[in-house]
């Protein structure tokens, strides 16, 4: 637990340094903060899940391997956008809406298909990979194609008189400072989570949790503190593309990248566990579903959204905790949830998406 303190204070600075450079280096290379968030920031922030899982699958433990990626692709959505939820609403990009969301909830069932026959082979590897690569191609040349267009309708502005500001001689503005900026964030996050991930198992299997459940909460809420300190100090500094896009693209990265390389190098199959395949990956695939209609109801996660997120998560980290410990109150606690919970909140989000959709055809009429 020596590490703790540090690997928290390099998280705050590698956060603070990733967002500011970032978000500059995208309007440096003509690239929209959102797919900055999506590929650059996401990639870089899911670095320690890459680490963990690939050396994981290397070395023969594929529960950390699996339940890494499963549990960071939970942790990201119910926590880190709900607490980020929580300090500011966030709005939504309608390209989440139409493109990135509607992938996030594709490649889970993918993955969810893939491992029905008990594991992940090389092949499913290559596939995840090479539809990673594909991914980011299309999203690279959309952006640029966007940004040639803004640029042109600035220019049409300027030839005709008008003035815009110009933005301000500050110290990081030139790009070699901002990939810097990047660099230097990318290293002290991966160190800060890191020393939190090695004191956290550590503590772990002290009280003798399975790997896991060790690989679905301790490593990955610890592999996700890089997303974390990102999303909420991107939300604080107003990126809130960034804070959003950096969970969505964080959830693609993991499978496709994350668990693609470690499928791909691994000796061999990645054998999923039983409880993994029953219950993890189905709250994997919900929780990805699960924002399709938040992010659809006007474009903005609430504060009470973030709330219900956090909620969830407290309610999935608690289910977990009391099956590996055989507790008895684990039956009672599955049947509130199942029975009583979980279908009021489908019912609410229904009735909030129906009630959007009716405001927003009323007014179209």
């Amino acid at each position: 637990m020596l590490w703790f303190i540090p690997g928290l204070i390099a998280l705050i600075l590698g956060a603070e340094l990733l967002v500011r450079g970032a978000s500059k280096l995208a309007l440096s290379f003509g690239i929209s903060p959102l797919v900055v968030g999506l590929t650059v920031v996401a990639f870089g922030t899911s670095s320690p899940e890459l680490a963990v899982s690939v050396q994981s699958a290397w070395s023969g433990r594929v529960d950390i391997a699996l339940g890494n990626v499963v549990g960071s692709n939970i942790f990201n959505v119910l926590f880190i956008l709900g607490i980020s939820a929580l300090i500011a609403p966030l709005v939504v990009h309608r390209q989440l809406i139409r493109q990135e969301v509607p992938m996030m909830i594709v490649v889970s069932l993918l993955l969810w298909v893939l491992v029905a026959d008990g594991g992940l082979n090389r092949l499913d590897g290559l596939i995840f990979v090479a539809l990673l690569l594909g991914y980011n191609f299309v999203l690279i040349r959309q952006s640029r194609r966007e940004t040639a267009a803004m640029n042109a309708e600035q220019a049409e502005i300027e030839e005709n008189g008008a003035t815009t500001p110009k933005e301000a001689q500050t110290w990081d503005r030139h790009w070699v400072v901002q990939v810097l900026l990047v660099l230097g964030g990318l290293l002290l996050l991966v160190a800060g989570s890191n020393w939190l991930v090695d004191a956290a198992v550590t503590l772990a299997r002290q009280l003798g949790m399975s790997e896991l459940v060790v690989g679905l909460t301790i490593v990955a809420a610890g592999t996700s503190l890089p997303e974390v300190a990102t999303s909420i100090m991107a939300a604080a500094r107003g990126q809130r593309d960034i804070a959003v896009g950096n969970v969505v693209g964080s959830n693609l990265f993991n499978i496709l990248a994350v668990l693609g390389i470690s499928a791909s190098v691994a000796p061999g199959d990645l054998v999923v566990a039983p409880s993994l395949l029953a219950f993890d990956l189905p709250v994997m695939v919900a929780v990805a579903v699960a924002c399709l209609p938040i992010f659809f109801t006007g474009h903005l996660i609430a504060r009470w959204e973030g709330a219900l997120f956090l909620a969830y998560y407290a309610a999935y980290t608690s289910y977990l905790i009391l099956d590996a410990a055989g507790h008895a109150a684990q039956a009672g606690f599955s049947v509130v949830m199942g029975g009583f919970v979980l279908p009021l909140t489908v019912v609410t989000l229904l009735v909030f998406t129906w009630r959007h959709w009716h405001d927003q055809s009323g007014r179209a009429g």
